[in-house]
This record gives C-alpha cells, sequence and structure tokens, in this order.
C-alpha cells in the first residue's frame, strides 16, 4: 500500500507529535508499504528551522526506508498571533506542491494540529481520489481557546469552520483517547466515522533499566538521590512553576531532587523562578539525545505530567504512555475528570494531586519518598500496563486495518461510479 502521511511535526523533533509520526512511518515501511512523509523544516520546540536545513526552500531526504519532503514554513522565536497564522498558511501553501507531485497514496494520514493542514491534504485526497484519515491529537480550536492562545472572535470563526470542514471531508477519523470521541459526538460526528487507537509507545526501546550505575545519574550527581523527573514541552499549558513550588517546599530534604528537561527559553524562564523560591533542589536540562533516552527515564523514581487548572479535559499528553512504558512511579498533577487523569487511575501506575497545588504535589512526592515499596509496585504497573494498551505493535496493527478499511470502501465506491458510467 502507498501511505502518505501528511504531517507539519516529524524527526529530527525530539518531542510531541514528531517522534510518533516518525516511530508510525518508518514501522509502516518496515512492514512492505511504501511510505511518503510531507513535512516542514524542522524547527520545534526551538522554534527556529534547525541550522543543517535552513537557507532551503526544499528538500527530499529518505530514513529508514521512508521518503520525507521538506517545505520552507515561516517560523519566529516568539511568535505573536500573526506569526502563528503566517506558520500555519506558509506550510499548508509550501507543502501542497511535493504533496502533489509526488507518487499517487492509496491513502493520506493527516495529522492536527496543524488544523489548517487539512484544507490541503483533503483537496489532494479529491485531486487524487483516495481517501484521507485524520488523526486528532489534539482538537482545536476547541483547546487553545479554552487556554486563552485564541482570543480573536473572527479568527475563532474561521478556525471553527475550519474544523468542521476537517472532520466532514476525512474518510475516518483516529482519536486518541476517549475523551475525544465523547467531544466528537456532541458536534454531530457520525460514530462510525471515529476510530479510537490510542498513542503509542515502542516498549522495547523505552523500557525499565536499572538505577544503579546509570550513565544519566552519574553525569548529573543524582546517585543516592530520590529522583523526580519531568521532560518536555515548557508552556502555557503546563504550569511548571507548580513543580518549583513543590520543590523548594522540600528543599530541606537532601536526599529528593527535582530535574525538569526541557528546550532552552522555558529552562532560562524557570532558572529565575527558581532563584525566587530558594528552589536550589532543582535540576535544569537541556533536551538529551534521543538515544539516551531510556537512561534518562530509568535514572527517576518518579515521573510527572503536569498541566494547570484550564487544560480542557481531552488532553492527553503522549508523555503518559513513555514514562508508564519506563516502569516508573507516576504523580500527575491533572485535573481530576480529564483524560490524562483517568488513564492514569486506570494504569494503577501513578498518583493524581489538583492542578496547580504545590502543597498537594509536595505532599504526594514525600509519601512517595517515605514508602519506598509502594514507589515500586506503581512502577511495576506503569510497565505492565503499558505493555497491555500502549504497545507500538498493536497501534501498527489498528492504522493497517485502518487504512485497508477505507481504500477498500474507497475501491467499491469507484466500482460504482464506473458501473453507473457505462450504463
Amino acid at each position: 500500500m502507498r501511505i502518505l502521511i501528511y504531517s507539519y511535526n516529524y524527526y529530527p523533533e525530539p518531542i510531541g507529535i514528531a517522534p510518533l509520526m516518525t516511530e508510525l512511518a518508518e514501522g509502516l515501511a518496515k512492514r512492505g508499504h511504501e511510505v511518503r512523509v510531507v513535512t516542514a523544516m524542522p524547527n520545534y520546540p526551538e522554534r527556529q528551522i534547525y541550522e543543517d536545513y535552513r537557507g532551503k526552500f526544499y528538500l527530499n531526504e529518505y530514513k529508514n526506508g521512508v521518503q520525507i519532503q521538506r517545505s520552507y514554513v515561516w517560523i519566529r522565536p516568539q511568535p505573536n498571533l500573526l506569526d502563528r497564522i503566517m506558520l500555519d498558511a506558509s506550510f499548508v501553501v509550501t507543502s501542497f506542491l511535493p504533496a502533489l507531485l509526488g507518487w499517487r497514496p492509496d491513502v493520506i494520514l493527516s495529522t492536527s494540529p496543524s488544523l489548517p493542514v487539512c484544507v490541503p491534504a483533503a483537496l489532494l485526497g479529491w485531486l487524487r481520489a483516495c481517501p484521507v484519515v485524520l488523526n486528532l491529537q489534539d482538537i482545536l480550536p476547541e483547546a487553545a481557546v479554552h487556554v486563552g492562545l485564541l482570543k480573536n472572535k473572527f479568527l475563532i470563526k474561521v478556525f471553527a469552520a475550519l474544523e468542521k470542514f476537517a472532520y466532514h471531508s476525512a474518510s475516518k477519523i483516529s482519536v486518541i483517547a476517549d475523551g475525544f470521541v465523547e467531544n466528537l459526538l456532541s458536534k454531530g460526528v457520525e460514530a462510525d466515522k471515529i476510530e479510537q487507537i490510542p498513542n503509542w509507545v515502542d516498549v522495547n526501546f523505552i523500557r525499565p533499566l536499572p538505577k544503579e550505575n546509570n550513565p544519566f545519574r552519574n553525569t548529573h550527581n543524582l546517585n543516592g538521590k530520590f529522583v523526580i523527573q519531568y521532560s518536555g514541552n515548557i508552556a502555557l499549558t503546563q504550569g511548571l512553576e507548580t513543580v518549583i513550588q513543590a520543590a523548594a517546599a522540600l528543599r530541606d530534604i537532601t536526599d529528593i531532587a527535582f530535574v525538569i528537561v526541557g528546550e532552552a527559553k522555558g529552562l532560562q524562564r524557570l532558572q529565575q523562578y527558581c532563584l525566587e523560591c530558594g528552589a536550589d533542589n532543582v535540576l535544569l536540562l537541556p533536551f538529551q539525545p534521543r538515544a539516551e533516552l531510556p537512561q534518562m527515564l530509568a535514572a527517576a523514581d518518579v515521573g510527572l505530567v503536569v498541566q494547570k487548572k484550564n487544560v480542557i479535559s481531552f488532553n492527553m499528553p503522549s508523555k503518559i504512555q513513555v514514562l508508564l512504558a519506563s516502569g516508573r512511579a507516576l504523580i500527575a498533577s491533572v485535573p481530576e475528570t480529564g483524560t490524562a487523569a483517568r488513564a492514569i487511575r486506570q494504569s494503577g501506575g501513578g498518583v493524581i494531586v489538583p492542578p496547580e497545588d504545590a502543597q498537594a504535589l509536595a505532599a504526594a512526592v514525600l509519601e512517595l519518598y517515605k514508602h519506598p515499596e509502594k514507589v515500586k509496585t506503581l512502577g511495576y504497573n506503569s510497565r505492565q500496563y503499558a505493555m497491555e494498551q500502549y504497545a507500538f505493535e498493536q497501534a501498527l496493527n489498528h492504522y493497517e486495518a485502518l487504512f485497508e478499511s477505507v481504500t477498500s470502501d474507497n475501491q467499491v465506491m469507484e466500482a460504482k461510479v464506473v458501473s453507473k458510467q457505462e450504463v
């Protein structure tokens, strides 16, 4: 089967949708499918095009059996609203030509965000007479409005119209959690159009490793420490100030160390906040090479998932699957009734505390610090649940079956059209 993945984010970007789409594309290629990816020049999370890709308008690459067609995008390190619009618009315009000029796909997988990508993906599907599967990693513009990223009433209407168009034009919609299903059904999307396929993790790559002689612990003087670790995006929806406040409350217990791994600009802001709070037990580090991720995760006793109060209920951070697969206990500072809390509760691998409540977070850390057997039990449950629910091969099977289903339906429709024309 010829599969085109239309995704703004892709390798070598280290977090978010990029690793997921990279693993999916390469996994499909290993199973014998011909896979092509239309994507932007890599720029996330630094929000500037990576040095090796600057000065290029288009670039064609091949990696692990996947053809990667990259195009230029307008990107600014500290984007305002106009910059964000220009970013989406530039990708919509520049990506369409390579998408159109490549071989005809049997199916297109379009990821959202970015929502405007649904336009060129739908147009390409129409021109090439092939089905489009919309993969929802977030529901826009609802999520952006909820956290205050999008306030302009006209733009909200435009994006709401884009959302309706995306759902209408897609042959199927794959969603990553049950909260997404509920949201789409409430908007009138037909139940048989929705397919729930959770995000995955490579459980052979991300796996429990011993803390003893751990390279990450050795490098950063963490041996003998009870390590609380956060790794990921540092943005409006996380509220990592709560973590720093909790760390400050526990700074007298010298055996407890907090580690935050993220992009440089976010770390600079947090460094200042650490100084203000007197949180000298917080280690701030830049993103590590992906090859070192398993050892970094294994250096932790507890992994953190952090969200603000105003994060919309269906939000499901992809880091949850990764943390569970690492076989570590989780503390989730997230909305009690949200999708993230539900997933962690079902796993039996973590503790839920109210978001933006530093006192509750500190108390949860202290409780686990005092009860190592509970930490061990939660970590065991985490790994078991990841193996059962989030194994990559399982997700790959689901996507293959979904693609075969929509291509079969498309062939039946084409046959009916031909039959009518002959009559």
